[in-house]
């Protein structure tokens, strides 16, 4: 069947650096728990074992140096500055050799959060989804090539809040490294191009009020901004 009852969405598509054409955003993977002293920080261990993810809909993307409402349903919103993984070629069942080659490039993202419904849902046991995805949710710098971007080592991460320094750490505190994470969560989805996957935040996580401006960066990619306007 080709006919819809209404037009369907497109998807978002996010700037490549030095390049004209878009990254079109198919799915977006996060990793929870993936730098010790934030587990730390949340009152958590890291899970040594294997990763864990949640996930967020293509749609919560926003463009890095937007403006955006303070979430509703929430008096407790928070930031997490995270490095996100662009796939680039499909991977299924990969080594972590074999993954690293899936990847596009990288980009600096945000990770915004109702922090006080996910406390509850985790005090109950429940999905994360309503503290997590939502609008907005998923910010997102543009991507640098891998080829251009290099190997993930000891990069600093780092976040601001009206120029006060919140989150600052280095890439190299991962647990789980980038080859690692696209290796095992390819054993349990088709991967494939547009999948953004999100690799966690330093400890330094906080919350953000109205007229906030949030500003980040990884070294060697493009930084990222948002700036934080009154509830609707």
């Amino acid at each position: 069947m080709t006919q819809t009852l209404f037009p369907p969405p497109e998807l978002p598509v996010v700037p490549v650096k030095g390049e004209t054409a878009g990254f079109p955003l198919r799915r977006i993977f996060c990793v929870g728990r993936n730098y010790a002293a934030h587990a730390a920080e949340m009152g958590a261990q890291v899970e040594r074992e294997a990763p864990f993810y949640f996930t967020k809909s293509a749609f919560a993307y926003v463009a890095s140096g937007e403006t955006v409402p303070y979430a509703p349903g929430t008096g407790d919103l928070h930031y997490e500055m995270e490095l996100a993984i662009a796939i680039g070629a499909p991977v299924f069942r990969a080594t972590p050799a074999e993954a690293e080659q899936a990847i596009y490039g990288y980009c600096c993202a945000l990770d915004m959060t109702r922090r006080d419904l996910q406390a509850q849902f985790k005090e109950k046991r429940l999905s994360w989804d309503l503290g997590k995805d939502f609008e907005n949710s998923a910010v997102v710098a543009p991507i640098t090539k891998a080829a251009d971007f290099g190997a993930v080592a000891g990069q600093r991460i780092h976040l601001e809040v009206d120029g006060a320094s919140r989150q600052d750490s280095h890439l190299s505190d991962m647990v789980w490294k980038v080859g690692e994470l696209v290796s095992h969560l390819s054993h349990y989805y088709h991967l494939a191009p547009g999948d953004l996957i999100l690799t966690g935040t330093p400890s330094g996580v906080g919350p953000v009020v109205a007229g906030n401006v949030l500003t980040g960066g990884i070294d060697g990619l493009d930084p990222i901004e948002l700036t934080i306007a009154p509830a609707e």
